[in-house]
C-alpha cells in the first residue's frame, strides 16, 4: 500500500473524515464496474457502490494493511454484490460440465480474442448468462487488469482455484459465443 493511502487512513481514523474522499475519487469507478458486471443494473450498482464505501468507512479501523486498500475494498465491493444478487436470485443459464471438457485453449483464444463488432456483442451477451461470482472474475481479470493473486485475495479463494474458476469460465463463454445460446 502507498504511504500516502495509510497516512490518509490514520487521518480518517483520527477524526480527518473528509480525508475519505480520496478513496471515492480514486477507486469509486473501478468500484462500481465490478458491481455493475456483477448485478448487471446501473441502479442497483450506483446504491451498492455507496453501501460497499459505507461499509469500508464504518470498517476502516479493521484494515490491517496486509494488502493493498484497493484489494481490501474490491473484496467489500464483491462481497456486496453477490450479497445482493443471491437476495434476487436472478435467473442464469447452466452449462453441463461435459460440454466444456473437449474445448482447446486454441479455440477460444481464437473465439475471445475475436475483436469484430459481431463477436463483442455476442461476448456481451453471453457476458449476462455468466452467474456473479463468474462476472466478477470476468471484469476483474480483463477490465481491471487485477493479477490472479489478487483476484484470490478478492474472492476468498486460493490462486490455484482462481485460474481453474477462470479457465472455466473461458471455456463456458466460448460455449456460449459459438453456440448462439444467447
Amino acid at each position: 500500500m502507498e504511504y500516502d493511502e495509510a497516512h490518509i487512513i490514520q487521518d480518517v481514523l483520527e477524526g480527518k473524515t473528509s480525508r475519505y474522499e480520496y478513496f471515492l475519487d480514486k477507486y469509486g469507478q473501478q468500484v462500481f464496474t465490478l458491481i455493475v458486471r456483477i448485478v448487471a443494473s446501473q441502479e442497483d450498482a450506483e446504491e451498492l457502490t455507496q453501501d460497499t464505501f459505507l461499509k469500508a468507512f464504518r470498517h476502516l479501523s479493521s484494515f490491517k494493511a496486509e494488502s493493498n486498500f484497493s484489494t481490501w475494498i474490491y473484496r467489500i465491493a464483491y462481497n456486496t454484490a453477490i450479497s445482493a444478487v443471491r437476495k434476487k436470485k436472478y435467473d442464469l443459464f447452466d452449462m453441463d460440465d461435459t460440454l466444456l471438457a473437449n474445448i482447446s485453449d486454441e479455440q477460444i483464444d481464437d473465439t475471445l480474442n475475436d475483436e469484430s463488432e459481431v463477436q463483442i456483442a455476442k461476448l456481451n451477451k453471453a457476458m449476462k448468462k455468466l452467474d456473479a461470482d463468474e462476472r466478477a472474475v470476468i471484469t476483474l481479470f480483463y477490465m481491471e487488469d487485477k493479477p490472479v493473486s489478487e483476484i484470490a485475495l478478492i474472492l476468498g479463494m486460493t490462486e490455484s482455484n482462481t485460474k481453474v474458476k477462470l479457465h472455466r469460465i473461458r471455456k463456458k463463454l466460448y460455449v456460449l459465443i459459438t453456440n448462439e445460446k444467447l
